[in-house]
């Protein structure tokens, strides 16, 4: 394989956006039932209450925030990773303006059911 078709490293730190409210989202990769996206923050967060389908990873790469999970409130510093199954309730209430947050989302959605396939059951 020619050097100038390999996958090219990329920095989530460099160009990053500027909002001046709420989040900007960018995806970075979509395959199957996961999608990982950067997002950064501007110092005036939306207070959008989140109540997804899939499940929810999260890794904050720099800065602080605060987030409210179900009612309860969660401080992250850099490096902090955060599990949020879905439907649980959440948004995001403080962010840092020096430096602004970046995050690292993995979105999981579970497979669609396969008729006529086992069903999956709570229990």
């Amino acid at each position: 394989m020619p050097a100038s078709s390999l996958p090219q490293p990329q920095n989530l730190l460099r160009s990053l956006p500027a909002p001046a409210t709420g989040e900007d989202f960018e995806t970075l990769i979509a395959s199957g039932c996961v999608r990982i996206e950067r997002i950064v923050s501007s110092p005036q967060p939306e207070p959008v209450l989140y109540d997804q389908d899939g499940d929810e990873w999260v890794l904050l790469l720099q800065g602080e925030a605060r987030l409210e999970l179900d009612g309860n409130p969660v401080r992250l510093q850099a490096g902090d990773h955060l599990f949020i199954p879905a439907h649980l309730p959440h948004r995001v209430l403080v962010t840092s303006k020096d430096p602004r947050c970046v995050w690292l989302a993995v979105h999981i959605q579970a497979p669609p059911a396969t008729p006529g396939g086992p069903s999956r059951s709570a229990g």
